[in-house]
């Protein structure tokens, strides 16, 4: 004879189902596999040898370069610190050529640096601006930048 089992349903309160250890293992192999991963992308950053700018002493006084301004206009007149320098039709420069020569001696002997500026007007032509590119070169003197425009 078959006995009949009867079901009796457990309430929530009456079910304990204990510390259940292995789901948490999983998610602790699953996270530790991630690190794992994550770990092989690292790149290793290699050493430079760098040398950072310092102080050194110097046994002469280091004053500030001497700052030239060469005005080029839209007629072709070149201005040199506000003086006007050769005629517009010149082509060689050989006024504005020798001033920088002797403004390079001067700043050889008193071991300073000089710092050119060119500011062109926006009409200006190309040839003219090429042309004190020219006496620049033959002064010698290579610290030069450019603006567009008139000095302020």
């Amino acid at each position: 004879m078959k006995k009949k089992r009867s079901h009796r349903r457990k309430h929530s309160s009456e079910v304990n189902l204990g510390f259940q250890i292995a789901p948490m293992i999983d998610v602790v192999f699953v996270i530790l596999l991630f690190f794992i991963v994550q770990a092989g992308d690292i790149q290793v950053e290699n050493s430079h040898v760098t040398q950072l700018p310092g102080s050194v002493e110097s046994e002469t006084a280091v004053e500030l370069p001497d700052e030239v301004s060469i005005v080029v206009e839209d007629d072709g007149q070149i201005y040199m610190n506000e003086e006007p320098m050769d005629e517009p039709g010149s082509k060689d420069l050989p006024q504005l050529a020798s001033t920088l020569n002797g403004l390079r001696e001067a700043s050889e002997a008193t071991k300073t640096k000089v710092l050119v500026t060119i500011y062109a007007n926006e009409l200006a032509k190309y040839e003219r601006v090429v042309d004190v590119l020219d006496a620049l070169t033959r002064a010698q003197i290579s610290n030069v930048t450019f603006q567009a425009g008139a000095p302020e």
